[in-house]
């Protein structure tokens, strides 16, 4: 036998990829697009996302409540209790309880693909950081560099200012009537600014307040008793905290907003009854137009004596 060359390289060894491999393919139907601030969050549990992702799978109108999702998933009501509110407490879900004209009390479930907040901090303007220095690598150019024109105030760059959202997602209502000054609309505020007075949770801020106000006006305009409206706003509110009680609100002036009031009926003028004559035959009083006419029995009367004749 030959000798062993132990100079010799080994030889190549399969290389292991390590961590996770992709393989994807493209879906054409029956997908739903899901965010990585979603599937990748830090402090949402597992079972959050995965109710997250189921929930937003499902079609407009689909239940969501605890129930149907227990029946759906082996996790018992407790622990899918605890998800719901995980993601209300970071902006995928809101959930309101409403009672129908029934009489019987029903939760409206909301869900966001995008977390409330990350929408506020989206439109955020940005200050432009200012560029470094070019640092010299070479020789320095005997050459005087030209020195630079002075730059006016009026030219300097200005950061662009945010472009509003044309399509907001719940346009409030807005009154038929009134202005700033108006007696509604001093009502309106009036309403909106004492809400903390039924419930702590419902003190808002000026800024919001004034938002609100017209939509609070609508209201009023369709005929909605300031009662009635402040009733709406209070009633079944959710056990859970309300962390932006001015949009919860909001959804409710937009959702429940009262219709119309119908166009009244054009009244009809009042017929006003015939004058009262006395009859020319037994001076008994009667309507007519004209006087000197005989009441219905004088006139049966004379018409069967002019035919006995």
């Amino acid at each position: 036998m030959d000798k062993q060359n132990p100079s010799a390289p080994p030889c190549a060894q399969p290389r292991i990829p390590r961590g996770i491999t992709h393989i994807n393919v493209r879906h054409t139907t029956r997908f739903t697009v899901i965010g990585n601030h979603l599937a990748q969050h830090p402090e949402l549990s597992g079972l959050a996302i995965g109710l997250a992702v189921h929930i937003q799978s499902l079609p407009t109108g689909a239940r969501a409540d605890i129930k149907t999702l227990a029946a759906r998933f082996p996790e018992g009501e407790t622990r899918i209790a605890a998800a719901l509110r995980e993601l209300e407490a970071h902006g995928y879900l809101t959930r309101t309880r409403e009672r129908l004209p029934s009489g019987r009390v029903v939760t409206h479930t909301v869900s966001y693909n995008r977390p409330r907040d990350a929408d506020a901090q989206d439109r955020r303007p940005t200050t432009p950081q200012p560029k470094p220095a070019p640092t010299l690598t070479s020789a320095p150019d005997p050459t005087p560099a030209p020195t630079p024109a002075p730059v006016r105030p009026d030219s300097a760059e200005v950061p662009p200012s945010p472009t509003p959202d044309p399509h907001p997602k719940n346009p409030l209502p807005t009154p038929e009537r009134h202005t700033h000054h108006s007696a509604a609309h001093h009502t309106a505020t009036t309403l909106l600014a004492s809400l903390h007075r039924d419930d702590p949770r419902l003190l808002l801020a000026e800024r919001d307040v004034r938002r609100l106000a017209p939509a609070v006006t609508a209201w009023l305009d369709r005929g909605a008793a300031p009662e009635a409206v402040r009733r709406t706003l209070t009633a079944s509110l959710p056990e859970a905290p309300l962390r932006h009680p001015a949009g919860f609100l909001a959804h409710r002036l937009t959702e429940l907003l009262p219709p119309p009031l119908p166009t009244a009926p054009a009244t009809r003028a009042a017929v006003r009854p015939l004058p009262l004559q006395n009859c020319d035959g037994c001076d008994r009083a009667f309507r007519s137009p004209e006087p000197g006419r005989r009441c219905r029995g004088c006139r049966s009367d004379q018409s069967d004596l002019l035919e006995a004749a």
